[in-house]
């Protein structure tokens, strides 16, 4: 499959383009031996991100990825505050971007493509982080799961970028590891990669149906350069 006259890339952050769980999973287990409960291993909290901070530490606080009904709303609110306290300090201990990502983004921009940023972690992490592993000029702009009224799988992050970049969305694609960039993507028709890597709490990205699906970053770029 190629892609056709496309102009704006919008990428997925965590899982997509940097491996950051294991600080996730830092974090996660600060806050919780914080609160004197039980840490869970690195693998466990893999499969509860990727829906921003509040809903990772209500599964932490679950010890499952279905969310407690009961959970006391101030526990909550003690234990983010604990949770990006401690995260704010250490955003990339033990992040790293995916195998080819910054020489696939390069290919991409000496291409002529304008990239974005759309994910669900906090908007104020998302800068700092793209800074430490050397990946911010790559980017003309970023939102978080914080910026707008709505984030994935909502499509408006993707319609606001479009809007910014002055840009259709038949000239933009979505890629990204998760059901949340392909849901936001097929919301509002626009056409989507998807990386079967990441952080798709153990489902296959086909089940929803991506455009194409690639198994490592750098495969995508005979879809987009030719």
């Amino acid at each position: 499959m190629k892609f056709i006259d496309k102009k704006v890339i919008i990428f997925d952050l965590d899982g997509t383009l940097i491996d950051s769980s294991p600080d996730l999973a830092l974090a996660v287990n600060h806050m919780l031996t914080t609160l004197n409960r039980t840490p869970f291993s690195t693998d466990i909290i893999h499969y509860w991100v990727g829906n921003g901070a509040e809903m990772l530490v209500k599964r932490a606080l679950s010890g499952k990825r279905e969310i407690d009904e009961n959970l006391d709303t101030t526990l909550v609110s003690k234990a983010l505050e604990i949770f990006l306290d401690f995260y704010s300090k250490n955003l990339a201990v033990e992040t790293v971007p995916y195998p080819h990502v910054s020489q696939t983004l390069q290919r991409l921009k000496e291409h002529g493509y304008r990239l974005a940023i759309v994910t669900n972690k906090p908007f104020e992490f998302v800068e700092p982080i793209l800074e430490i592993l050397e990946l911010k000029t790559f980017f003309e702009l970023h939102l978080g799961g914080n910026s707008l009224e709505k984030r994935k799988p909502h499509p408006m992050p993707l319609l606001h970028v479009c809007e910014a970049l002055n840009v259709t969305v038949e000239a933009s694609v979505m890629v990204g590891d998760s059901k949340n960039d392909i849901l936001a993507a097929n919301a509002c028709n626009m056409q989507s990669i998807g990386l079967s890597y990441g952080y798709n709490y153990g489902e296959s990205i086909n089940v929803h149906q991506p455009s194409v699906v690639f198994d490592n970053f750098a495969d995508m770029l005979p879809t987009l350069i030719h």
